[in-house]
C-alpha cells in the first residue's frame, strides 16, 4: 500500500529535478569553477552531497511515512463535572463528526478529499509527495523544506560563483552564456520559493498551528476583534514547547526526520486552558 504512493509522476518529477540539480551543481558548475579533484572541490562536492541526501531522505520518508488515520471506534471525551460546559461539549462533539466517513474525528483532524479519509492533525494533501502532510509526518515534511533550501542556496552560490570567476572573453559563447544565466535565474527562482515556503512553515511551527487551522481562524480572529475580545489560538503552548512537539524533546534529534519517537496518538493535544 505505501509503494503505490511512490508511483506518482509528480513524485517522479520531483526526484528527476534532485538529480539535475545535483548533477549540475556538482559535475559541471563546481568541476567547472574550482575543480572536483582541488581541496576546495571536493570539499563543497562532499557538504552539497550530504545536503542532498539529507533531502532526499527527508523526501522518502514523507511519502512512505502515513500521516494518522483516525483510530478505530474513537468518540470524543465529552465528560465533565460542570453541567453547562457537558452541553457545550456534546454540541461540539456533533461537529466533530465526519459525515463522510460516518465516524468521530478528533481535534484537528480534517477530512482530505484526495485521500477519502480523515487525517490527524492535518495540515494539507501534498501532491508532491502524493501524501497528506499530517500528524505523523510534518517533522518529516518540514525537515525537507528546510534542506532543499539550504541545498538550494548552496547550489545558487556555487552557479553565480562560477558564472562571475568564469572567463567569459576566451570561452563565452552566446549558448553558454544562456545556459549559465538560464541555470542561475531557474536555481534562484527555486530557492526564493522553498524560502517562502520555509518561511511560512517555521511561522506555524512556533505557533502550532496548521495551515487549515491558520484560514480557519481568519473568521474567528474577525469575530474576536469585532465583539472587543482578543482571539488565541487554543494549542499554542509557547514556542519551545510548540518546537518540541514537532521535533521531539532532545535537540540532537531535531534534525533527523525518522526521530519520530516523542509522537503521540494524536487525538489530544496540550492547549492554553491545561497550563493554567
Amino acid at each position: 500500500m505505501k509503494w503505490r504512493r511512490f508511483v506518482s509522476l509528480t513524485i517522479l518529477a520531483v526526484l528527476i529535478l534532485m538529480d539535475i540539480v545535483f548533477y549540475g551543481t556538482v559535475f559541471i558548475f563546481l568541476d567547472d569553477w574550482v575543480g572536483l579533484h582541488s581541496s576546495a572541490g571536493l570539499t563543497n562536492a562532499v557538504i552539497f552531497t550530504v545536503l542532498a541526501s539529507l533531502t532526499l531522505f527527508s523526501f522518502l520518508v514523507c511519502v512512505f511515512t502515513d500521516p494518522g488515520v483516525v483510530p478505530s471506534g474513537y468518540f470524543p471525551d465529552i465528560e465533565t463535572s460542570d453541567g453547562s460546559d457537558q452541553e457545550s461539549r456534546e454540541t461540539e462533539a456533533l461537529t466533530k463528526h465526519c459525515d463522510k466517513c460516518s465516524a468521530y474525528k478528533p481535534p484537528r483532524a480534517h477530512h482530505c478529499r484526495v485521500c477519502r479519509r480523515c487525517v490527524l492533525k492535518m495540515d494539507h494533501h501534498c501532491t508532491w509527495i502524493n501524501n497528506c502532510v499530517g500528524h505523523r509526518n510534518y517533522k518529516a515534511f518540514f525537515l525537507l523544506v528546510v534542506y532543499a533550501t539550504i541545498s538550494s542556496l548552496y547550489s545558487t552560490v556555487i552557479i553565480v560563483g562560477c558564472g562571475v570567476q568564469k572567463d567569459w572573453e576566451s570561452a563565452g559563447t552566446l549558448r553558454l552564456k544562456t545556459f549559465y544565466i538560464t541555470s542561475g535565474v531557474m536555481i534562484s527562482l527555486l530557492s526564493l520559493t522553498l524560502g517562502t515556503l520555509l518561511g511560512w512553515h517555521i511561522y506555524l511551527l512556533t505557533r502550532n498551528r496548521t495551515t487549515i487551522e491558520y484560514y480557519a481562524e481568519t473568521r474567528a480572529v474577525w469575530l474576536a476583534k469585532k465583539s472587543g475580545q482578543i482571539y488565541r489560538h487554543p494549542y499554542d503552548v509557547g514556542v519551545y514547547r510548540n518546537l518540541t512537539m514537532i521535533l521531539g524533546p532532545h535537540m540532537l534529534k531535531w534534525l533527523w526526520p525518522s526521530a519520530s519517537s516523542h509522537v503521540k496518538d494524536g487525538t489530544s493535544f496540550p492547549t492554553v486552558r491545561d497550563s493554567l
